[in-house]
Parts: C-alpha cells; sequence; structure tokens
C-alpha cells in the first residue's frame, strides 16, 4: 500500500473515546505520514500533496491538542 493510500485511510479514523495511548499511536502515525509524504511532494510538487499533508496535520494537532490540553492540569 502505497503512502499516499495509507495517508487517506488513516483521515477515515474515528477519533472518538479514544484512549491516551491510542491517541500517541494516532499521534506518532500522523507524524509519520506527514514525514513520508513531504518527501514525495519535494520531487512532485503536486498540489493535492500538499493539501493531504494540511488535512494529516490538523487531525495530528487535534490529536495532540487533547494529550497535552489543559484538562490534565486539573487532576494535579
Amino acid at each position: 500500500m502505497s503512502t499516499i493510500e495509507q495517508a487517506l485511510e488513516f483521515e477515515q479514523v474515528s477519533l472518538k473515546s479514544l484512549s491516551t495511548n491510542d491517541r500517541i499511536v494516532l499521534s506518532r502515525k500522523a507524524k509519520a505520514l506527514i514525514l513520508d509524504l513531504n518527501q514525495i511532494y519535494k520531487t512532485k510538487k503536486d498540489e493535492n500533496i500538499m493539501d493531504l499533508m494540511k488535512r494529516l496535520t490538523a487531525i495530528k494537532r487535534k490529536v495532540e491538542k487533547r494529550l497535552n490540553g489543559k484538562h490534565l492540569l486539573n487532576n494535579i
């Protein structure tokens, strides 16, 4: 399966009711996919790849926001 296909499949993952471990795994997978897509983008300069990287980055930020969010400070 190509990196682009993996990234498109990754976009379909539900972000509801995830454990902390699931969020960490998703964040790492998103980062790896973004870096792989960036290598492809450097050679092809395809705007569709850039758009896909932006969408994956938005998902990654959403997951990391929950991991590093203010809700953790309330438990201290």
